[in-house]
């Protein structure tokens, strides 16, 4: 029976050393940033991995007040792309802690 208690131990000790490595690796990548663009650069949105819009640039070259359609989609367009990259991101860093548990 003592043994069993060691066993159960020790895999707790994992299981909470793996708890703080994910919450680093989670930290890590809120603080990173990631950009994303429309087609040609013209629009070019930076946000952190944890979604929070830090820059918009816009080129002046595509601001053109008969034509804010055209604007608007390149801003979709980019943020479009950069959400992409964080989420490509987020699974790469947190997919190797969740891969096998069930609900993630």
């Amino acid at each position: 029976m003592m043994r069993g208690m060691g066993n159960m131990q020790g895999m707790m000790k994992q299981v909470q050393k793996m708890q703080k490595e994910m919450v680093k690796a989670q930290e890590a990548l809120n603080e990173r940033e990631f950009t994303g663009e429309s087609t040609n650069g013209y629009v070019k949105i930076t946000i952190t991995g944890d979604r929070k819009v830090k820059q918009v640039a816009i080129d002046p070259a595509i601001v053109d007040p008969e034509d804010v359609e055209m604007m608007e989609d390149l801003v979709a367009m980019a943020m479009n792309d950069v959400i992409q990259k964080v989420e490509k991101e987020i699974e790469a860093t947190m997919g190797k802690y969740t891969k096998g548990i069930p609900g993630f």
